[in-house]
């Protein structure tokens, strides 16, 4: 997992990177908040962020818990605090002990780890009696969905390098049921479509999404110049709009 995305369109080395994850956060932090406060979080919880980024669901737990383990692949943008621990790991190998945490997060990473049902299982371990899961993810629409041809040779171009890489970008659909075979209980299923084409973050987001991916898709032969033009004009055009994505999040909590 670490090798596979040391040096793929959304390393950390990239110089647009950093940029790139404040903007994410910015565009889901409302959802998310709105998510965990569903949640009876209390004062006492330890919890763990899986892929934390640069922190902002970090922060907001922090302010409400005893403590955060904030896991991630490159931690350069995670600040520890007194109740902050910044854990540089690949959680597909990295093992805590049982009953570890009362609440473990995982936003926008779950689909792209290659032994992503193991980690699911594993997380049930980790949990307190009565502890939650919650992972927020995606189901990308079904390649040829789109009205636009730029953007289904996109999406082909785009599924092709994630299955190489061991991603899988419809997992979330599995993710349910994934659980309720584990065991886990009070599963509870929201789903939200993301479009592009009514400008603000979501555009912005998909424009340097695009700039990102375009050139390692062009290298591996995936895609093209001309089409990455074509996709950047679309997002640029006041008459587009369409929906790539359906964003779906999923809570569960270990028996008591």
């Amino acid at each position: 997992m670490a090798e596979t995305y040391a040096s793929g369109p959304f390393a950390a080395t990239i110089p647009t990177e950093q940029e790139r994850l404040r903007m994410l956060e910015r565009f889901r932090d409302p959802d998310t908040a709105a998510l965990l406060e569903s949640l009876p979080v209390q004062e006492s919880w330890r919890c763990l962020e899986i892929g934390a980024g640069t922190g902002s669901v970090t922060r907001w737990l922090a302010s409400r818990c005893a403590h955060v383990t904030a896991a991630d692949l490159d931690v350069r943008h995670l600040k520890p605090t007194a109740n902050v621990e910044a854990l540089e790991t690949d959680v597909t190998t990295h093992s805590f002990a049982p009953g570890s945490f009362d609440l473990i997060h995982a936003r926008a990473v779950m689909c792209h780890l290659p032994s992503r049902d193991e980690v699911v299982e594993r997380a049930l371990q980790w949990l307190t009696p009565g502890g939650w899961f919650v992972v927020e993810d995606v189901y990308t629409l079904p390649v040829g969905s789109s009205p636009y041809p730029a953007m289904n040779v996109y999406a082909r171009a785009a599924a092709d390098s994630a299955r190489a890489r061991g991603a899988d970008m419809q997992w979330g659909t599995r993710l349910p049921g994934i659980m309720a075979q584990l065991g886990y209980v009070d599963v509870h299923v929201e789903t939200k479509p993301r479009m592009i084409g009514l400008g603000g973050l979501a555009d912005d987001l998909w424009r340097l999404n695009l700039r990102q991916a375009g050139p390692h898709l062009i290298a591996k032969g995936l895609f093209t110049e001309a089409a990455l033009t074509e996709c950047l004009d679309l997002i640029d055009d006041p008459t587009f709009v369409d929906v790539r994505y359906i964003g779906i999040s999923v809570r569960a909590r270990k028996p008591a």
